[in-house]
């Protein structure tokens, strides 16, 4: 059975497809059985896409990323705002770069690591391919599209741009991904050792250890004697040789570096990952994991997370309530908790511990999202609460520009105003995102007919039809 929410937990773990479920009393954009349609056919999508890899989002693990690489993406002369992580959620270890500086990380590698440093290092690497332009070609391909689509287009691009025949692409997308996404991000040797040599320039001038980066590769080294079918993505798109590994420990034995620690606050980050990555995607490992006498946040942290997945509704409160006790103005342990009570059918409850999070810490889009979201859910009682939503979502949107689900709520929102036009214009300003151009241009079309001319949206209509008009152009 397919749960009412389709993402694999809180912190934004949305698939690819995830459904909202909204009522739609009044004058809306769509009739509710309408809206129930597409909702079942949306989570379909989601429930066939789980057999491979796809996009998550996690408040947390994304802000942690960020604060462990933004003196390495400097080093590397990249803008820290311009370069983003994202999960994919897949058991095997790959790390890529698409569409521009996106570090897309599969969890089964995150998993892997055993410190901050490991992470660190793997990233490094990726942001040397990005400063050597080993990926330049896949930029005009998928550059604006959301992640999930970009992830999708990496699954199925690869062999359409070697072999010229765009029909290849779909035909990978149903099912030859793997043997596309080998050919299309694979890398020569010279190209892996100079990402390499740029990583650990980076660490060094970051003043980071870069023994992480050396001992994750080391551990792969044994995939080496495997048959292809059996190793890593990583080492089939990264090829090791004993050469690259050699230079990697002559590299950490000169740094500078080499005998520095990790601040606590970091390892912690670290456990706190791990944790959520089991409590979530392994739910049943977490008891084996974390011993009855590991009193640690991050194994109190992946006992809760297993409980709600296992839908242990006063287990997983319970030890939500200890978390919050430990630290009150947590906005990952809040948003956790207002997730669980959303999941557990009581919206209202949650709200307040959404609107906490949001004013402990500003940039938190999907956290906003999700308590626009139950704003939205119980609007019917609470009309108001619709200006509110649209406010927050507004303000997500500046920080999460690569959202669908952000405008498909803004659609809904204003469609339950009444406000058909606008809801129309972010229905096409999600299809854009999915890259889904008629779609998107007989939208905006529909909602410039009734829009004011000269207002904001209005011209917003006219920027997507012209923004269609060149992507068309680029196409042929």
């Amino acid at each position: 059975m397919l749960p009412l929410f389709h993402h694999i937990g809180m912190k934004y773990w949305f698939i690819m497809g995830y459904c909202p479920l909204f009522r739609a009393p009044g004058k809306v954009l769509l009739s509710a059985l309408l809206l129930a349609v597409l909702a079942m056919l949306a989570c379909g999508v989601a429930a066939a896409g789980n057999a491979g890899p796809v996009v998550i989002r996690d408040t947390e693990i994304e802000n942690t990323l960020k604060e462990w690489m933004d003196p390495v993406i400097r080093a590397a002369d990249l803008d820290p705002a311009s370069v983003h992580f994202i999960l994919v959620q897949n058991r095997d270890l790959n790390a890529f770069v698409a569409g521009g500086p996106n570090v897309f990380l599969y969890t089964g590698l995150l998993q892997k690591t055993e410190s901050p440093g490991e992470v660190i290092g793997v990233i490094a690497h990726e942001l040397g391919h990005i400063r050597g332009g080993h990926l330049v070609r896949t930029r005009n391909a998928i550059e604006g599209a959301s992640y999930e689509s970009m992830l999708g287009a990496v699954l199925g691009i690869g062999a359409a741009i070697i072999s010229g025949d765009g029909g290849v692409g779909a035909a990978v997308a149903a099912g030859t991904q793997s043997t596309a996404l080998n050919k299309f991000l694979a890398f020569s040797r010279v190209q892996e050792s100079s990402a390499d040599q740029a990583a650990l320039d980076y660490l060094e001038k970051s003043g980071m250890n870069p023994a992480g980066l050396a001992s994750f590769m080391a551990k792969l080294e044994s995939q080496e004697l495997l048959p292809a079918s059996q190793q890593s993505e990583y080492v089939r798109t990264h090829p090791l040789t004993r050469d690259r590994l050699d230079a990697l420990t002559a590299g950490r034995d000169r740094s500078g570096n080499k005998d520095s620690d990790w601040p606590p606050r970091w390892r912690e980050q670290h456990a706190r990952m791990l944790a959520k990555l089991t409590g979530f995607i392994t739910p049943e490992q977490v008891v084996w994991n974390y011993g009855d006498k590991d009193t640690s946040a991050a194994a109190d942290y992946a006992r809760a997370i297993a409980a709600y997945r296992q839908n242990k509704v006063d287990d997983a409160l319970r030890r939500m309530d200890g978390l919050l006790a430990r630290e009150p103005e947590n906005p990952y342990f809040l948003e956790l908790k207002a997730q669980m009570l959303t999941d557990f059918g009581r919206v209202e409850e949650a709200l307040p511990l959404y609107s906490r999070a949001v004013v402990i810490d500003a940039k938190v889009p999907l956290i906003r999202t999700a308590y626009a979201q139950g704003l939205i859910e119980t609007a019917e009682r609470h009309p108001e609460r619709l200006d509110e939503a649209i406010g927050q979502l507004d303000r997500a949107a500046q920080d999460e520009p690569r959202s669908g689900r952000i405008f498909r709520l803004l659609a809904t929102a204003y469609g339950r105003k009444g406000q058909e036009p606008v809801a129309k214009l972010y229905l096409a300003e999600e299809a854009v995102l999915k890259q889904d151009y008629d779609y998107a241009k007989r939208q905006a079309e529909a909602a410039l007919k009734d829009l004011e001319n000269g207002s904001r949206f209005w011209l917003r209509a006219q920027d997507i039809l012209s923004y269609i008009d060149q992507a068309g152009k680029k196409k042929g």
